[in-house]
């Protein structure tokens, strides 16, 4: 037995605390709710949690909400949800200081919106906002520049502000 914590079919799933980054955290201290697995929402429902997580600097989470609808959605808006998915994860390993890792994802996140396969359904998401968003930011990342998620938030849709003193 590894004492690693398995779902039914043997999946890691580690019941470790862990902040808004993702981060695991000790046993024992409190940590950020986990984003339930699996949840099928509709384009309209994605794009306002994932925002919302975003927006509250846990783009890890975020991850998560693009994921299920990547796994749960047509096939031909899988490249979109994916995309999205890699940007959250890029701006997650930005915001923990991981340079190279946060400037690779944020430019494979915004090669798959904008590359050959990526002409499925957009839900009215602003992805060429967000493909230069990402190459901006994986930019500033590689110049040494440190990244508060929260601030760096990207917005989802077009001419979606962010509340007074928020986001990015």
């Amino acid at each position: 037995m590894s004492g690693r914590d398995r779902d039914a079919e043997g999946r890691a799933r580690s019941a470790r605390p862990r902040d808004g980054l993702g981060r695991p955290l000790p046993y024992g201290e409190p940590g950020v709710a986990r984003q339930p697995e699996g949840v099928v929402r509709t384009p309209a429902e994605t794009v306002a949690e994932a925002q919302r997580l975003l927006d509250a600097g846990m783009p890890f989470h975020a991850h998560e909400v693009f994921e299920d609808a990547w796994k749960s959605g047509p096939e031909a808006a899988a490249p979109l949800w994916r995309g999205l998915a890699q940007l959250a994860v890029g701006l997650t390993h930005a915001a923990r200081g991981n340079a190279v890792g946060g400037a690779r994802l944020l430019r494979r996140g915004a090669e798959g919106l904008a590359g050959p396969g990526a002409a499925g359904p957009a839900y009215g998401i602003d992805v060429p906002g967000l493909v230069r968003w990402a190459r901006e930011l994986a930019l500033r990342v590689e110049g040494g520049q440190a990244v508060d998620a929260a601030a760096e938030a990207p917005r989802i849709l077009p001419g979606d502000e962010p509340p007074a003193g928020e986001g990015g």
